[in-house]
């Protein structure tokens, strides 16, 4: 069963490297296909399968498949949900916690 720091981990794992990152780009146009994918990558085909992979699991991207091509597009409900997640992470609690230190 998949905790929920694992799955708030594949998003950030998912975004975290420069040819991921380069894909993302090449998906905010709109949908493209795998072949369009590796003619603007520097990646071969196990190299864009591998990134995809990652990117597909993490939620951002869908995928479908079109005969023996797949096709990829930035998932909105995906997007939204990372936005969220750094939102939540990076953003103090409103509420005041004691601050408990060990130092005297």
């Amino acid at each position: 069963m998949t905790t929920v720091y694992e799955k708030h981990a594949k998003v950030f794992k998912a975004l975290c490297d420069e040819k991921r990152l380069r894909i993302l780009e090449l998906l905010r146009g709109g949908e493209k296909c795998a072949c369009v994918l590796l003619e603007q990558l520097d990646l071969g085909q196990s190299g864009l399968s591998y990134h995809m992979k990652i990117l597909v699991e993490s939620g951002i991207v869908e995928s479908r498949q079109e005969g023996k091509w797949t096709h990829y597009k930035i998932s909105e409900q995906g997007s939204a949900y990372a936005c969220t997640l750094l939102k939540e992470l990076t953003t103090p609690n409103a509420a005041k916690e004691e601050n408990i230190c060990c130092c005297p």
